[in-house]
């Protein structure tokens, strides 16, 4: 019985013949954090992990133990011994063939979700090999619909579209990508978008697009990429594509002030309501912001750590350098600042407007703010109004937050 780690840890290597190990220790010295599995004749190190039995064996029982695996092995020989623990794409771990002479690097298994294609790259480098990479988005040098903004913590809403939507990606048919919120460097491939993908920045943009594509008799869009932190309705969305696939960026701050001894579930109560009030996603939320007394409040440190936020605590000094649209004196008497739940979201976003003005409910006030993000986007000139500059309440429309912070009369 093998020592596999306790958790996942992310590479393991593995080498069955005596070329195979000097490759394999290249490749597990360059990746870091990665176990190295070599047949027990062939062990040179003591930091090498040496089996005896059949590797069989080895891959199948420790094959969920680790989120990528780099193997020294034929690639028929790979495919026949993981057959039998093949779960799904979601969960499968990334899997790495190279041949006995560092030639090839392929990428087997879970080449997107799971990080296949990277790797292979990544190992291929290191070896100075080819790297062997067949899934359609990569071959053709287009978007990745499972993949998009992945590495900015983007998740997917509803996945039921994503394989039709990536046919019609890599099929070459027209695709409308409309981005409302989040990072905006999310095409990092070399060259320009491919002309069959147009992008938009709100909602206006891709109903006159789908009406002028309408209009001249022009194929409809095959598929809507939806990067937002709205909650659309499904009409909305049906008008502009039969599949659309929906990406949450981590676009929202939540403010949030309560009383001492609040709970958790009240706190998440409010939250919730108030988001889906406002049309506005939970997936969306990327962290809570406070003032430093509320640091260590049990309610707020529960609701962060199960929802995996950060919880981000300001100075009553901080929260006063920001304008505070419904100041309190009250609040300045209990906590040196003019308000928390308002100035605190503003801050921690890098804005000075609101997407929701504070909501008292109970023992809680919450405000939203979304973050702020700079740069273009890959339309050319496409520098989005979405990017935490555009108020949504019809107060701050008529009256812009000032640029300095504004205090009550004394």
């Amino acid at each position: 019985m093998m020592p596999w780690p306790a958790e996942p840890r992310p590479y393991a290597v593995v080498a069955i013949t005596k070329h195979g190990a000097e490759l394999a220790r290249r490749a597990a010295a360059g990746l870091g954090e990665a176990d190295l599995y070599v047949s027990e004749k062939f062990v040179a190190t003591p930091a090498e992990i040496p089996f005896s039995e059949n590797v069989r064996v080895l891959l199948q029982e420790g094959f969920h133990k680790y989120r990528g695996w780099v193997l020294f092995i034929s690639l028929g020989a790979v495919v026949r011994m993981i057959a039998p623990v093949l779960r799904d794409k979601k969960t499968d771990p990334a899997v790495v063939v190279v041949d006995d002479a560092g030639r090839f690097a392929i990428s087997v298994l879970s080449g997107h979700l799971g990080g296949a294609n990277a790797l292979t790259e990544r190992v291929a480098e290191l070896l100075g090999a080819t790297a062997v990479v067949t899934t359609a988005s990569d071959v053709g040098r287009t978007i990745a619909v499972d993949l998009l903004g992945r590495e900015f913590g983007w998740t997917i809403a509803d996945d039921r579209h994503v394989t039709p939507a990536s046919a019609a990606v890599v099929n070459e048919e027209p695709v409308l990508v409309l981005q409302e919120s989040g990072e905006r460097g999310w095409w990092n491939r070399p060259g320009p978008l491919p002309p069959t993908i147009e992008v938009v920045y709100s909602r206006e943009e891709a109903v006159e697009a789908v009406r002028r594509r309408r209009e001249a008799g022009r194929e409809p869009y095959g598929a809507l990429l939806l990067i937002t932190d709205r909650l659309w309705a499904p009409e909305e969305l049906e008008e502009i594509a039969r599949y659309r696939v929906i990406y949450r960026p981590k676009s929202l701050i939540l403010g949030i002030g309560c009383n001492r001894g609040t709970s958790r579930e009240e706190i998440e109560a409010v939250l919730e309501g108030v988001l889906a009030d406002h049309n506005l996603a939970v997936e969306s939320v990327a962290a809570v912001a406070t003032i430093d007394h509320k640091k260590d409040e049990p309610g707020l440190i529960e609701l962060c750590r199960a929802r995996g936020w950060p919880l981000i605590a300001f100075t009553p000094e901080e929260l006063n350098e920001m304008p505070i649209p419904h100041p309190s004196e009250t609040v300045y008497r209990y906590t040196g600042a003019y308000g928390v739940s308002e100035p605190a979201a503003m801050r921690a976003a890098g804005t000075d407007f609101l997407l929701v003005e504070k909501v008292v409910s109970g023992n809680v006030t919450l405000s939203v703010a979304r973050k702020r993000f700079t740069g273009t986007g890959p339309r050319e000139g496409g520098e989005a109004g979405w990017a935490g500059s555009a108020p949504v309440s019809s107060s701050q429309a008529r009256n812009p937050a000032p640029a300095r912070p504004r205090w009550p009369s004394a």
